[in-house]
């Protein structure tokens, strides 16, 4: 892979190669390269997360193979610049991406000043990730975003702020939602607006929510077949944000999005009942497994209790959405256990059965959807029922098993069981998507406003506890 590294060796060398020369004339040309060949030139900025690398797993026809990096010097870049490396160089279906390095303190004030690109890719340090959405906005630059946009409340009205520039400016802001493009995810939210199978979904209870959705993680796992090395930031909530903020913005937005599909919903529709937090205890031997470190920075020795490092990774919260209620709960373990991996549970309580999403030791930790809990309808009858609906899908051999007497379960053939390395894909094809229509459906921002109202408000209220 070809590199143009800039680097800053001195604050002589920042004064004389600032503001011009070749720097700023490389950007120049690719700027007509980009306007003359490709629609869209990615900038990559302060990639300290592996989710950026993914998004340039595969290669997109409409985006130029030349990618501007803009980060500080240190492991997270480097470790960004080996996992696309590893991508151009592997032996099936390679990818040709041209990395161009700028490396200095000022990373983002050159990324503004030269905006060799007309979309900026975020995934790393979240509690920067504020400041670079708004100045980005500001500066009239598109934004792909990993979640979470923001981690902490106070945060909240800047995102909203950035929400409304982008407008001014048509331009558009998007954060990346992987867990929509899960098949099983899909067919959980298509049948429960199936009346005939599915009833409507119920109003449920502070005790018997109607929908409740788990997700547990690991700290300690594989990513494009080799084993992740984290910052050590990545363990520091201040940085990363609780888990509370963090994996829930997924299974927030797939209420919002399996309960009230195509519905503009606003701050009003949300009443936080309770929420709660709670620390992964990590060892010391567990850190360096996990990021190379034989000590805990001294960032992280706040929370270092008993030789042992607090991670509030964990978080449940209780609320009301346009009435109906929900609850979300993360867990973060540090390993998983042999063939396991990060895991799914989702349930949808309709007025004739229950739609469960299950992804345990029993399904060999492959999601799965079941039907369960029959009100009213003899299993015969749902089996009926299903197999005229999935004729009409366009996913062919999904075939009906029955589960003991009064439950059955959809298996998901293996063409269909796309991983979540490669949901990252199918989420930037459709912002390139949108980046072609100049807009978005008219539901995405408001929803991403409630969304992120709703885990800041759970934050709020967990640390009142």
């Amino acid at each position: 892979m070809k590199k143009l590294i800039f680097l800053i060796f001195s604050s002589l060398i920042l004064v004389s190669c600032g503001s011009g020369g070749s720097k700023k004339q490389s950007g120049e040309n690719s700027q007509a390269t980009m306007e003359n060949k490709y629609e869209v030139q990615l900038m990559t900025v302060d990639p300290g997360h592996f989710h950026a690398a993914l998004v340039q797993k595969i290669m997109y026809e409409q985006v130029s193979p030349e990618v501007y990096v803009y980060a500080p010097d240190g492991p997270d870049y480097r470790q960004h610049i080996n996992r696309i490396n590893a991508y151009n160089n592997r032996a099936e279906n390679p990818t040709s991406w041209d990395e161009i390095i700028y490396t200095g303190w000022d990373f983002l004030d050159k990324m503004l000043e030269d905006k060799p690109g007309n979309v900026v890719v975020l995934s790393g340090n979240n509690k920067k990730k504020a400041e670079y959405i708004s100045r980005s906005i500001d500066a009239g630059i598109n934004v792909l975003a990993d979640k979470p946009m923001i981690i902490i409340p106070e945060d909240f009205p800047k995102l909203e702020a950035a929400f409304r520039v982008a407008k001014e400016k048509g331009i558009l802001l998007y954060d990346i939602m992987t867990e929509r493009y899960e098949i099983t995810t899909i067919l959980q939210k298509l049948f429960s607006q199936n009346e005939e199978i599915f009833g409507s979904l119920t109003t449920g209870s502070e005790e018997e929510p109607a929908v409740t959705k788990v997700s547990v993680h690991h700290f300690s796992k594989i990513v494009s077949g080799a084993q992740l090395q984290r910052p050590a930031w990545f363990y520091d909530v201040e940085q990363q944000g609780e888990g509370i903020v963090d994996v829930t913005t997924h299974l927030v937005d797939l209420i919002q999005w399996e309960c009230f599909p195509g519905q503009i919903l606003s701050l009003s529709d949300v009443n936080m009942i309770t929420a709660k937090r709670w620390p992964t205890l990590i060892s010391k031997e567990e850190f360096k497994g996990s990021t190379g470190l034989d000590e805990f920075p001294d960032y992280l020795q706040k929370d270092v209790k008993d030789g042992k490092l607090n991670v509030f990774s964990n978080g449940e919260m209780i609320y009301q959405l346009k009435g109906i209620w929900a609850k979300v709960s993360v867990t973060w373990n540090f390993i998983a256990p042999p063939g396991g991996g990060d895991t799914h549970y989702s349930v949808m309580h309709g007025t004739k059965c229950d739609l469960a999403i299950k992804q345990g030791a029993e399904e060999k930790f492959l999601p799965t959807l079941y039907f369960e809990n029959l009100k009213g309808m003899k299993i015969n009858d749902l089996t009926a029922r299903l197999k005229e609906t999935l004729a009409t899908l366009p996913y062919d051999s999904l075939q009906i098993e029955p589960v003991g007497k009064n439950a059955l379960k959809i298996n998901i053939p293996k063409k269909f069981r796309v991983s979540h390395e490669e949901h990252f894909g199918q989420v930037t094809a459709k912002y390139l998507e949108y980046l072609k229509e100049g807009n978005m459906p008219e539901w995405e921002v408001p929803g991403m406003i409630t969304k992120y109202f709703t885990t800041t408000s759970a934050l709020k209220k967990a640390k009142e506890n």
